[in-house]
């Protein structure tokens, strides 16, 4: 073990007290910075749930459209049209749209419906913990999430409520299917769906077509909008991007969770180098002994360094034991905390070189030091 690390060491943890203060700090700016990256990954992921789980080489929507929310119309009669570039397989007809679900109490909370072909299923209820999507097929029949059961009124498989003023029969149960909006997803089939929003039997909300075996999905792209015309023909990967940035900077969303954790990364940085400046301080004495015995700057600066180092690594540890803390408790949650493994990384090297770029406020002071002080103690 280097006698740099030795002394660092023996440096910060001979006033445990500035040690604990430090290391609070840096927890607290870590989690924060952490916290709002991780709520930023898990709003990322909630907004475009609908796209991730669709069964589509490519969506066909109305132009204009900013997200998946977003109930604008198309005329059937392009469906046919769509169905004739050759490359084209399938193009399933999705309705969407909001309505008004009356529970069996009497009281009556709005829900987001999302309907499509069950034959074909481009966009079916997934997580199924009760029931089966082929349940959905029979009349009033719908899937609904276990989250939102008390929001809904209802107790599970079985239960009855309202739609626009018809029935509903909850055929199918899911787990984990949840709206960044809070608004419960409704799932059923598409011709239902037009019935319970009001959508007329000639226009659905989007096509999503899937492509032959052997065709450029590139290519049918370029046909079909060609051949549609006055619409929009995005991949999965265009939309989900579309839709994120449409909730997360078009909404002002993201940007105040990156100003969250600007302000975490400043906090963290400034208290830290306010902790190393302060010790290098106290321990002036020391330094200048060493330069007097002829110690090089650079062995000094390796000194401080160590130090920054080893409240990085004590300040990410902590914080991350906090972070899988509070990641277990959001799971659950309306809006999770996500954090990947690549999001750690990311926070382990932020907290170095905050650490480290603390430390130059002690290494000016260092530069400062006169070796003859050493002999007026």
């Amino acid at each position: 073990m280097p006698l740099t690390f030795t002394l660092a060491f023996r440096n910060l943890f001979h006033d445990r007290l500035r040690l604990v203060a430090t290391v609070i700090g840096i927890v607290f700016s870590i989690v924060l910075v952490m916290v709002q990256m991780g709520l930023y990954l898990g709003f990322g992921r909630m907004v475009t749930t609908m796209i991730d789980n669709a069964s589509a080489d490519l969506w066909v929507m109305p132009k204009g459209t900013k997200c998946f929310e977003d109930p604008s119309l198309l005329d059937t009669r392009q469906r046919s049209r769509a169905l004739s570039v050759p490359g084209v397989g399938e193009a399933i007809p999705v309705v969407i749209g909001f309505a008004d679900w009356r529970t069996p109490a009497g009281s009556s909370t709005p829900v987001f419906v999302v309907g499509s072909d069950l034959r074909s299923g481009g966009l079916q209820p997934w997580n199924l913990i009760q029931g089966r999507v082929e349940a959905l097929s029979t009349p009033n029949a719908v899937a609904v999430d276990k989250t939102y059961f008390d929001r809904l009124g209802i107790s599970g498989l079985g239960a009855r409520a309202e739609i626009r003023q018809q029935g509903v029969r909850v055929a199918a149960v899911t787990e984990g299917i949840r709206s960044f909006t809070t608004t419960p997803y409704v799932f059923m089939d598409v011709d239902r769906a037009r019935s319970y929003t009001g959508v007329p039997s000639s226009k659905a909300t989007y096509f999503l077509i899937r492509t032959d075996n052997g065709y450029n999905v590139g290519e049918v792209r370029k046909n079909l909008q060609a051949t549609l015309g006055d619409v929009e023909v995005l991949t999965p990967t265009e939309f989900r991007d579309r839709s994120r940035s449409f909730w997360l900077f078009g909404t002002g969303a993201g940007a105040a969770l990156f100003a969250g954790a600007l302000l975490g990364v400043i906090v963290g940085t400034v208290i830290v180098a306010q902790t190393l400046y302060s010790s290098t301080k106290d321990h002036i004495n020391e330094f200048a002994t060493l330069r007097a015995i002829g110690s090089s700057r650079k062995y000094i600066y390796k000194v401080i360094i160590w130090q920054a180092m080893l409240n990085a690594v004590i300040g990410f540890g902590l914080a991350a034991l906090v972070g899988w803390v509070v990641v277990k408790a959001t799971a659950t949650s309306a809006l999770p905390i996500v954090i990947t493994p690549e999001l750690g990384v990311g926070l382990f090297l932020l907290t170095v070189v905050m650490c480290v770029v603390s430390a130059i406020a002690a290494i000016m002071k260092v530069t400062r030091i006169d070796p003859a002080q050493v002999f007026t103690r």
